[in-house]
């Protein structure tokens, strides 16, 4: 799996949807609001060099999600906020998931690939746990 740097959607699989009821919350979600179905995330996709090692840094917040790639790793130093941190093998099955709060270096998981941040508390709000399934869809670009 090949991303770009750029925008698009996290879907996940199995969320519950509870974040907002089916409307889209703070953290970017829009759920169903139905147990099992399908959560679309706004996403920000950071795969240079670059736009991983600044990361979430000197944010006050964020909408949606971070998918950092490839990653297996992250720390939490120079950040404003607490953190959820999902580590996804190759296949974006979930691995685990941290919350972090700031000034923290996180352990580097063995079979993880990518790693998702989002505000702390959202990923529960999605449903996303270890086990769950997730899909990125990069934004498609207008002509």
């Amino acid at each position: 799996m090949r991303w770009r740097d750029g925008r698009g959607w996290l879907v996940v699989h199995g969320g519950t949807g509870e974040e907002s009821g089916g409307t889209t919350g703070a953290a970017g979600a829009a759920g169903t609001g139905t147990t099992g179905a399908p959560v679309r995330v706004a996403l920000e996709i950071a795969t240079s060099y670059r736009a991983r090692t600044r990361g979430l840094l000197g944010r006050d917040g964020v909408t949606g999600a971070l998918l950092l790639s490839p990653a297996n790793s992250i720390h939490t130093f120079g950040m404003r906020i607490a953190i959820d941190v999902a580590y996804l093998d190759r296949h974006l099955r979930v691995l685990a998931v941290r919350t972090m709060p700031p000034g923290r270096l996180g352990l580097p998981r063995v079979r993880a690939r990518h790693v998702l941040e989002a505000e702390a508390g959202a990923m529960r709000g999605w449903g996303l746990g270890a086990g769950a399934r997730v899909e990125v869809r990069p934004a498609v670009e207008e002509p």
